[in-house]
């Protein structure tokens, strides 16, 4: 299931995005504050941000400047009422990622939300944020509160794997293929022990994980 972060401030146009998107099967979160939304966005993951361009406090195009300075790659879909070309071309050059002007054709937002959702798939953004962990997939580099975290090559494979499947229950045995590879024979108890090694490195309470939650009966989940 894709999170979708839609920032939007006026509530009748939130309330049907959010009763649209969900029908379609997404999670949907809602933001109406600039701030609330540049906040969120960095600390926690989505899979696409909605981006409505009149907010108060901080506008969209500040926000999307922000979030491409902070090296956040999740997609950025605007909406607008403004229909100058020169508006559109500044949110694409700070870097969103397309541009829907009000009034929109809701068939044909779903089908742009479709399809930078496929192109994230096909081209997964390489850092991921939560809390103060940052996790650098291309370079292989975790830090925690801007200092490097020492992982363990296993270690660093697990992370990734449940980050990559966030919000997903992941079993024993897919956590193995995962992180150690198919052929490999190792017990279950050494997922578990990674886990416990894991959340040591990564959460404020490792006794009452944040993101690295146990799923009864199943394996593990990364929330984030």
């Amino acid at each position: 299931m894709a999170r979708i972060l839609v920032v939007e401030d006026e509530a009748s146009i939130a309330l049907a995005l959010e009763d649209d998107l969900k029908k379609e099967g997404y999670d949907v979160e809602i933001v109406s504050d600039g701030d609330r939304a540049s906040g969120r966005a960095l600390e926690s993951a989505f899979d696409l941000i909605l981006l409505d361009v009149m907010l108060p406090h901080k506008d969209g195009y500040d926000i999307c400047r922000d979030l491409r300075r902070a090296r956040i790659r999740t997609p950025i879909l605007m909406l607008t009422a403004k229909t100058e070309e020169a508006e559109k071309v500044l949110g694409l050059e700070l870097g969103a990622d397309d541009y829907v002007t009000k009034p929109y054709s809701p068939r044909e937002l779903r089908a742009r939300i479709k399809a930078l959702l496929r192109r994230a798939v096909d081209e997964p953004p390489e850092v991921f944020r939560f809390g103060d962990v940052e996790v650098d997939l291309g370079r292989y580099e975790v830090r925690r509160g801007g200092r490097p975290l020492k992982l363990t090559p296993t270690e660093f494979k697990l992370l990734a794997a449940l980050i990559r499947h966030r919000g997903r229950a992941l079993t024993r045995d897919q956590l193995l293929d995962l992180a150690w590879g198919q052929g490999v024979f190792v017990t279950d108890r050494v997922v578990d022990n990674q886990i416990v090694s894991l959340r040591k490195k990564i959460e404020s309470k490792p006794s009452k994980p944040r993101y690295l939650l146990n799923v009864r009966g199943v394996g593990y989940r990364f929330d984030g």
